[in-house]
């Protein structure tokens, strides 16, 4: 058994692929139309075989809470609480820190030690917080 994809959920697809491959540096794996919208993932350019992250429309959803759709309010209440929807990983947090920054990317959170490593948090600008780890 294994993980060919994992998904977050974004506000506009067009922004998050444009942030994903752009800023991050992820490539684009597959663009499909999908009830109008996009079977959207992308992959790291050092392992186009491996996980692909889904740019999941978090609109598009049939289950709504108060009127919205569920996955938006979820997003919203994590980023609200300052909690990162997903993990990525990094081999030097330092270098990808520094580096993100140059690109304009929003850090809540700078480069921390913690138990297992290192972790510093960003802003997707898609409607997600995502954790930045290094793994001792």
């Amino acid at each position: 058994m294994f993980i060919p994809v994992t998904g977050i959920p974004v506000d506009d697809q067009d922004k998050a692929l444009a942030f994903y491959t752009d800023v991050l540096g992820f490539v684009k794996k597959a663009d499909i139309p999908v009830d109008g919208a996009k079977w959207l993932t992308v992959v790291s350019p050092d392992a186009p075989d491996g996980v692909e992250l889904l740019l999941e429309p978090d609109g598009n959803a049939g289950i709504l809470i108060d009127g919205q759709p569920a996955a938006r309010v979820y997003k919203r209440t994590l980023h609200d609480a300052g909690l990162p929807f997903t993990m990525l990983g990094s081999t030097d947090l330092r270098a990808d820190y520094e580096r993100l920054r140059g690109r304009g990317v929003r850090f809540t959170q700078e480069p921390t030690k913690t138990d297992f490593g290192a972790q510093a948090v960003f802003d997707d600008t898609c409607g997600n917080l995502i954790v930045l780890v290094q793994r001792d």
